[in-house]
């Protein structure tokens, strides 16, 4: 009799299928759909959003040159920041060191019908303003990157927690049998330093690992050993993972662990996905015209190539699509870098606005655009600015937002968060309402409590709700 064992089941898979590259493949291809959609069924309320598409600017974009215009601080560069703003407060690099204002570097416009007010660098980004609402607002609690990296994707700084597009998929599950739930994109550019973001903020932490996300390559093949290998046909790569599964089942059987209903779905997705993904990134279908706007150039591994990507993927079903784009941490020469960054994503980020809206999924679909924090209203270096968590500035279209509005403000000298302070939990709460949850119900149960991507805390935040 077979044994289930796992040194049985390595010789196994050792002599019966090497070379085929179908083990490598289950590891790079992630949630399969859930078995009966999502956790939450019904839904706790009518959604506005069916899917998310988040451009976080890994880094810490400064909002004091992108969405904060701060006259005030204009007037007082040069002289000291006062006391009263910075006392006792948290400060990174510039602990203990002489506290500067520095004024903001770049001009603003006003920008649609709603004259909103953005820096003047981004003006295709401002021809959509009437479409998205501004948060100059945003607070956070984590001052370097990784712990605040960690705090906007999981909602907590423990290392460990599902990241929110693993609950989102959680909660909702799958609207693709042969794409992964939850993609990752990544591209980076020129100017500032490229911080490292870590794979543990798509994971799905306590939640079976069918939740977590799938990171794509943006160039080259965008999953290793997608291709089929040489001498091999599909009919045979088939019968392989039907063998596979076939002892996983018997493994189940006897054991009962659900990672392993994970791993015969994962098999399954890896082998649908060598058709679907070529298709996916096979950009020749988009007429020419669509590419200009993007500022596209497939298979170069741009911010521009990967949003074009983004609007592929949520046409097919994509629950959740991130895409990160390095570069934003500008502690010395913020003015160059901010105009480095600007060409870089301004025409993308309003392409696919614009085209989401033109094909008629904006209604469904919430776009994000921001990062892990904002930028010291102090200077560093001369000309840069430290990481800052007191206030910063969030870009939100579509999926039940209402566009043309700013919300919130921070105090004349863009230093803290002033009215209607919008924490990270009251971010993840509204993601949630527009989609459906309730993020008070959207729980699971870990070494005896409840845990949830809000924590013990997070408001909706209705006044920017369409």
């Amino acid at each position: 009799m077979f044994q289930t064992n796992d040194l049985a089941r390595r010789t196994f898979l050792g002599k019966g299928f090497a070379g085929l590259g179908l083990f490598a493949l289950h590891s790079l291809a992630r949630p399969a759909r859930a078995a009966n959609g999502g956790a939450v069924q019904p839904l706790h309320h009518p959604a506005k959003a069916k899917r998310v598409i988040f451009l976080y600017q890994a880094g810490g974009p400064s909002h004091l040159e992108v969405w904060d215009p701060k006259p005030k601080l204009r007037e007082m560069h040069g002289k000291p920041m006062p006391e009263s703003f910075t006392k006792g407060q948290q400060i990174a690099q510039l602990q203990g060191k002489p506290l500067v204002c520095y004024g903001p570097q770049l001009d603003f416009q006003r920008f649609g019908k709603s004259g909103t007010q953005i820096c003047g660098l981004f003006p295709r980004m401002g021809s959509v303003a009437d479409e998205f609402c501004v948060i100059r607002s945003m607070w956070t609690e984590q001052i370097n990157h990784d712990p605040a990296h960690t705090l906007m994707n999981t909602g907590s700084i423990i290392t460990g927690r599902p990241s929110m597009g693993s609950w989102i998929l959680y909660g909702l599950g799958a609207e693709t049998q042969d794409l992964p739930g939850y993609v990752v994109l990544m591209s980076s550019g020129k100017g500032g330093q490229m911080q490292p973001v870590a794979a543990r903020q798509w994971s799905a932490g306590v939640l079976p690992s069918k939740y977590q996300g799938v990171k794509l390559n943006s160039a080259g093949d965008p999953v290793l050993y997608i291709n089929t290998p040489d001498g091999m046909s599909a009919e045979i790569q088939r019968d392989s993972i039907d063998a596979i599964n076939a002892v996983n089942r018997r493994q189940h059987a006897a054991l009962g662990d659900p990672e392993i209903l994970t791993r015969i779905a994962q098999y399954e997705m890896a082998f649908k996905m060598q058709s679907s993904v070529p298709d996916l990134v096979d950009m020749s279908k988009e007429p020419a015209k669509v590419l200009e706007e993007y500022g596209a150039r497939p298979g170069d591994g741009s911010f521009a190539s990967n949003c074009l990507l983004a609007r592929r993927l949520a046409e097919r079903g994509v629950r959740f699509i991130q895409l990160y784009h390095r570069d934003w941490d500008h502690h010395g020469g913020v003015k160059s870098n901010v105009t480095l960054k600007s060409a870089e994503v301004d025409r993308p980020t309003a392409a696919l606005i614009r085209d989401l809206k033109e094909r008629g999924m904006l209604d469904d679909t919430l776009v994000v655009w921001g990062g892990e924090f904002g930028r010291t209203p102090m200077s560093q270096g001369g000309d840069g600015r430290d990481h800052h968590i007191k206030g910063f500035s969030y870009m939100l279209a579509g999926g039940g937002i209402q566009g043309g509005i700013v919300h919130g403000s921070t105090d004349d000298l863009g230093y803290a968060a002033q009215e209607n302070p919008v924490s990270v939990h009251d971010f993840h709460a509204t993601m949630l309402h527009l989609l459906g949850i309730d993020h008070k119900r959207l729980t699971v149960k870990f070494q005896g409590l409840d845990l949830r991507l809000t924590g013990i805390s997070g408001d909706v935040v209705k006044g920017i709700l369409a």
